[in-house]
């Protein structure tokens, strides 16, 4: 996980998203799979900006709380139950809390995953 280098919560956050994705690209280059960075951690909140390397992505997880996933740069995959939901930039996926998924990328990417997280510790991986 990159380093962080601002507040993680607060009254008010602001981002440059194009900013933070060059910082998890240059982390990303030192590592073989992927790379993951909290932009925001308040309360039940976490939004993490996470980069993929081709061919690469997250195990069978589910979190606690509803999920989106958001795709900024490249294409990615997210396995839901056997349906396959293939994400572009641009795309948005919305899961409801408890639901079994991963992500793959052929191509490499980034996407901006925001948890809602419930009163009980996510289950399994995570992002």
């Amino acid at each position: 996980m990159s380093p962080v280098q601002h507040r993680i919560s607060g009254a008010a956050l602001s981002f440059v998203l194009a900013d933070e994705m060059e910082r998890v690209r240059q982390e990303l280059a030192k590592v073989q799979a992927r790379i993951g960075r909290t932009l925001v951690k308040d309360g039940p909140l976490r939004v993490s900006l996470v980069g993929l390397h081709a061919g690469h992505g997250l195990h069978e997880h589910r979190a606690s709380g509803p999920v989106t996933i958001h795709v900024l740069e490249g294409t990615i995959e997210v396995d839901v139950g056997g349906a396959r939901h293939p994400l572009e930039a641009g795309m948005l996926l919305a899961l409801d809390a408890g639901v079994v998924h991963s992500v793959n990328s052929r191509s490499g990417g980034f996407f901006l995953v925001t948890v809602m997280h419930g009163a009980a510790d996510d289950v399994g991986r995570s992002v």
